[in-house]
C-alpha cells in the first residue's frame, strides 16, 4: 500500500482538486456526503473560502482513497473513505481535530450504524451528543408517487429555461424565513448576485433539474434544487424553499415531486434529502439513516 497525504492544493472554485474529489465521493457513494453535497459546498456563497486548503487528502498511488473535510465552515468534520480503508479513519479523525477547528470547538459527524467508526472516535476522545443529522430516501419506480397538481395560474419551470437571478434569490431569502425572522430584504449588491450565479451556472449542473414554480406575477413561489450524476444512482435534494405569502398551496410539493420525476427520467433510483421534516415525509421520502454529532470529552465535561 503506497499512501500519501497532502492538502488541498487548488483554491476554491472549479479547480483540478474539485474534480478529483468529486469523482471521489461519486466512487464512495456514502449518504452522509455525497456528491451533491460536495458540488453544493464548493459553490455556496457560506463557504469559507480560505479553510479549502486544510481540507485533508489520503491518496493511494495517486488516487484519492480518503477525504477529511468540512460543509461549507470549519468546526466540524465529515471523515470520508473508500470500502477497504477504514484503518486510516484514526489519523484522519486526528488530522480533522486540530486542522478544521473553529474557534477552538470541532465536532465530528458518525454514522449511528457504524460501530466501528463510533469505536474509533471513543478512542480518540470523542463522545457522543444528542445533536443528530437525518437523511431520508424517495424510492424512484418510474413516475409513481410524483403526481401532484398546481393551483390555477402557477407553473413549473426549469432554470434551463429561464434563470433570473434576483428571483432565485428572493425566494431562498423569503423561504428560509430571513425576513419572517426580522433580518430585513436580501442584499442584492452586486457581489451577492454573482455569488447566487455561481451557485447555480457551473460545471456538471442539469439546469433543467432546479425547479421553480412560477406564480402568475412572476415570482418565483417555490424552488427545488436537484443534483444529478450519471455515475450515481442516486439524486440528491437541496435546497427547497417556499415564500411565505405562497405557503399551504402545494407548491414546495410539486417542485420537489417534479424533480423527483425528472431525475428518475434520467436514471436515478433514489432521491436523498437531508431531513427529517414531515413535509418530506407526508409527500413520499421515508427516514434512511441517522448520524450523530461527537465532541471531545473535555469540551462536552465542562460546555
Amino acid at each position: 500500500m503506497n499512501l500519501a497525504f497532502r492538502l488541498y492544493a487548488s483554491p476554491a472554485g472549479i479547480t483540478e482538486d474539485y474534480y478529483l474529489l468529486r469523482a471521489f465521493f461519486l466512487k464512495r457513494l456514502g449518504d452522509d456526503f455525497p456528491f451533491g453535497r460536495w458540488d453544493w459546498m464548493i459553490t455556496h456563497g457560506w463557504l469559507d473560502q480560505g479553510a479549502v486548503r486544510k481540507i485533508g487528502i489520503w491518496e493511494e498511488n495517486g488516487n484519492v482513497v480518503g477525504v477529511a473535510t468540512f460543509d461549507t465552515q470549519p468546526g466540524e468534520g465529515f471523515i470520508c473513505v473508500l470500502p477497504g480503508y477504514e484503518d486510516l479513519r484514526p489519523n484522519m479523525v486526528r488530522y480533522a481535530r486540530k486542522n478544521l477547528r473553529k474557534d477552538n470547538k470541532f465536532r465530528l459527524l458518525v454514522w449511528d450504524a457504524d460501530p466501528a467508526f463510533q469505536q474509533t472516535a471513543a478512542d480518540e476522545g470523542f463522545i457522543p451528543t444528542p445533536d443528530k443529522e437525518y437523511d431520508a430516501a424517495f424510492l424512484i419506480k418510474d413516475s409513481h408517487g410524483t403526481d401532484f397538481a398546481l393551483p390555477e395560474g402557477f407553473r413549473l419551470i426549469g432554470m434551463d429555461e429561464s434563470f433570473d437571478v434576483e428571483k432565485y434569490g428572493q425566494v431562498l431569502w423569503k423561504g428560509f424565513n430571513h425576513e419572517l425572522d426580522g433580518e430585513g430584504p436580501l442584499d442584492l449588491s452586486d457581489l451577492k448576485c454573482k455569488q447566487l450565479t455561481d451557485e447555480m451556472i457551473r460545471p456538471n449542473v442539469d439546469l433543467s433539474l432546479k425547479i421553480a414554480v412560477l406564480a402568475p406575477n412572476g415570482d418565483y413561489a417555490a424552488y427545488c434544487g436537484m443534483w444529478l450524476d450519471p455515475a450515481s444512482p442516486d439524486a440528491l435534494v437541496e435546497p427547497v424553499a417556499t415564500d411565505p405569502k405562497y405557503r399551504k398551496l402545494g407548491l414546495g410539493k410539486a417542485a420537489v415531486l417534479e424533480g423527483v420525476r425528472r431525475c428518475g427520467m434520467r436514471g436515478a433510483k433514489r432521491a436523498l434529502v437531508g431531513s427529517r421534516q414531515q413535509f418530506y415525509y407526508s409527500i413520499g421520502f421515508r427516514p434512511l439513516n441517522t448520524y450523530t454529532w461527537w465532541v471531545e470529552k473535555a469540551e462536552r465535561l465542562h460546555g
